[in-house]
């Protein structure tokens, strides 16, 4: 809208001069040079940014104004040429000149608006606010721009209040392993903080055209002293002649989603890789230390628009990302959307986010916490200091979002705000920035997260599936049921290769863990996801017995009965449903379901007890479909310990104690042929 009534403007002043009607400026010369340069732009090409040559319609404005320094329209436009090269000082200068000859040069004071969202942009809040102020009391201001003005003034008295209350803010560069003299930006993690993925704009021959530049991934790692190493690009059919930009990595650090974007042709997206807009995002996935080769991301998110800047949930099974339109009135506009994960591997339609979180405005750089609760992105709509600030969002129990939080200054600033990570345990966040005292243009920054925008403390989860004879790795599958919710929030599956896994998941829940792999009794295990203060993650290995009739019993560590009672709870049901699937599987074998009590209480009660538990589960296993021939159970009572009342004794702590009695009540299934 501005543009178009700039537009209109200068065309004004040209049916003036057509018509032979007067400028305000009655010297000749200073009219035809700057009838001269307001039509320069149109006739040649800035050789530096192959546009409209408006540095030259510059040069010939200035000369208008040299021989009359009040010719108000000179300096309108030239201020206008000015915001085209992105010089906001020059451009405020020559408004500020224009309104001081001619306090109303526009037709309904739009100049005023003009002049207070440059001011914003820059800073200068209490100056916008003047300046805004008069253009939505000017007659005949134009309705968009009144509504516009006003959310600006309403911007202006926030970041007025900011700066008065500053957020404790202070950036470390990364250093020479991560920064270089070349821009480095959207940073991603893995989970335990290890393993840096950035992208990097790099110098290329191979680029075609004038602009030889393209943006590659480079890795670094955490070394020992706690510095990030130098960082190396990744394999080359990952980095391709075109741009790869925007990753974001999983928490094992085993699946890689970025943006590559076609070249001039619209259609190459490089080697071996087809897209269906100006940027895709696309999918790989490393088994060992082999990443295998992208390809456009399956489903239905990728379209004729772009989309970019994806963040992948720590449990794998969302995906937000940034998509990018035009608007009604030709203004590029960006929403934030999200898409689901299905059985089959593919993602599910896109879901725009609510008008709590999308602004008829940009917004950018989305990150979704491993807490899989607490939204950052980057925005234009919302309240802030100008350009794009970056928000805090957090879910609540109904999965709603709330209002957007403005993360301060100096965190923002009137400048433009995005890629920010932030650590698993929400401690640290990282910004990419071209601020002073840097490598060279943009560099990577880590920052203490104020604790008022830090998310819920999230640590990592890790193990190494095997054979528990062999000792081989297996690429068993393995999912996490928070207890509390019976909710699964994991379902993955360990490395192909090494049999190692890694997962995010907050502290201070109770989890249950099932893991399976072909030709294996299943494993299974709870735990409560507490560590020491100091301590930086929960370890578990995972050892799978093969199906044998000889191998041992497997515990049923998560089937779960209320106290003193035989009813199976719901959260007992994802383990179970599983190994009805084992016993589907392998039609052949039969089982014997074992029940066993603690040695408290009398040991009738007890046996009886156990009997009637370990036929909740014959039951449910049967009303699953698993022939009731292949079934029998069996109530052992207190009589087989795995840890005896001597030993219970020996333990000097009662958690520990109550730890042991917890292990003797179990359920347990036994392979009998």
């Amino acid at each position: 809208m501005k543009n178009l009534l700039m537009a209109c403007f200068i065309l004004a002043v040209a049916s003036c001069s057509t018509a032979q009607m007067s400028y305000s400026s009655k010297n000749k010369k200073a009219i035809a040079l700057f009838e001269e340069g307001r039509a320069e732009p149109s006739k040649s090409v800035d050789p530096k940014t192959h546009g409209p040559n408006y540095a030259a319609g510059i040069a010939l404005l200035e000369k208008a104004l040299e021989k009359d320094p009040n010719f108000w329209e000179a300096h309108m436009v030239e201020a206008e040429m000015y915001e085209e090269l992105n010089q906001p000082y020059k451009a405020i200068e020559h408004y500020r000149k224009a309104i001081a000859i001619n306090p109303n040069p526009t037709s309904g004071g739009a100049v005023y608006f003009y002049l207070g969202t440059l001011e914003y942009t820059i800073g200068e809040y209490e100056n916008a606010v003047k300046s805004l102020t008069t253009f939505t009391q000017a007659k005949g201001a134009h309705p968009e721009n009144i509504a516009r003005a006003k959310q600006l003034i309403d911007d202006c008295s926030f970041a007025i209040e900011a700066m008065k209350n500053p957020t404790q803010f202070k950036p470390v560069n990364l250093g020479p392993g991560v920064n270089t003299k070349d821009p480095e930006y959207f940073p991603t993690i893995t989970v335990d903080g290890k393993t840096l993925l950035f992208t990097r704009l790099i110098d290329d021959k191979r680029v075609k055209g004038s602009y030889q530049k393209q943006e590659d991934f480079y890795v670094s790692n955490l070394s020992t002293f706690n510095t990030w190493e130098t960082a190396v690009p990744m394999p080359k059919n990952i980095n391709t002649v075109n741009n790869e930009g925007a990753p974001t990595i999983s928490a094992d650090g085993r699946n890689l989603i970025f943006v590559a974007c076609s070249d001039e042709s619209g259609i190459n997206y490089g080697e071996n890789r087809k897209g269906k807009g100006s940027c895709d995002l696309f999918y790989t996935k490393r088994l060992g230390n082999q990443w295998v080769d992208p390809v456009n991301l399956p489903g239905a998110i990728n379209t004729g628009n772009w989309e970019s800047q994806p963040s992948l949930s720590a449990d794998g099974k969302t995906l937000y990302f940034v998509r990018k339109v035009m608007s009604r009135n030709g203004r590029p506009d960006s929403d934030i959307y999200f898409s689901t994960l299905k059985e089959d591997g593919s993602w599910d339609t896109p879901v725009r986010l609510p008008n709590t979180i999308n602004t008829p405005y940009m917004e950018e750089s989305v990150l979704i916490h491993p807490d899989g609760k607490t939204l950052y992105f980057s925005s234009q709509g919302h309240p802030g200091m100008g350009g794009l600030d970056i928000f805090v969002s957090r879910m609540n129990e109904k999965g709603e979002w709330g209002k957007p939080e403005n993360l301060g200054y100096p965190i923002n600033t009137s400048a433009d705000e995005n890629s920010l990570l932030v650590s698993a345990d929400g401690e640290i966040a990282f910004f990419a920035s071209d601020r002073e005292g840097g490598f060279g243009d943009l560099d990577i920054y880590y920052f203490v997260m104020p604790e008022k925008f830090r998310p819920v403390k999230t640590l990592y989860f890790d193990g190494l599936v095997f054979d528990a004879v062999t000792k081989k790795p297996l690429a068993g599958k393995f999912s996490l049921v928070n207890i509390k919710t019976g909710v699964e929030v994991i379902k993955s599956e360990a490395d192909q290769v090494n049999g190692t896994f890694t997962v995010s998941l907050p502290l201070n829940e109770e989890y249950a863990l099932s893991v399976s792999y072909p030709g294996y009794t299943f494993y299974s295990q709870n735990f409560n996801m507490t560590v020491a203060d100091n301590q930086e993650s929960f370890h578990m290995d995972v050892p799978m017995n093969p199906i044998d009739e000889a191998g041992p019993a497997t515990a049923l560590r998560n089937v779960f009965f209320d106290l003193g009672k035989a009813t199976l709870r719901p959260e007992s049901y994802v383990e179970l449903n599983k190994l009805r699937d084992l016993l589907k599987a392998n039609p052949a074998i039969k089982i014997e379901i074992g029940g066993h009590t603690d040695t408290r209480g009398d040991a009738a009660d007890n046996l009886k007890l156990s009997e009637a538990r370990a036929k909740s589960v014959k039951d449910y296993l049967i009303e699953q479909g698993i022939e009731t021939s292949r079934l029998s159970s069996k109530g052992y009572g207190e009589s087989i310990p795995i840890f005896t009342d001597e030993a219970i004794a020996k333990m000097t702590k009662e958690s520990e104690k109550e730890k042991a009695h917890q292990e003797n009540r179990r359920t347990e299934y036994k392979i009998l042929k």
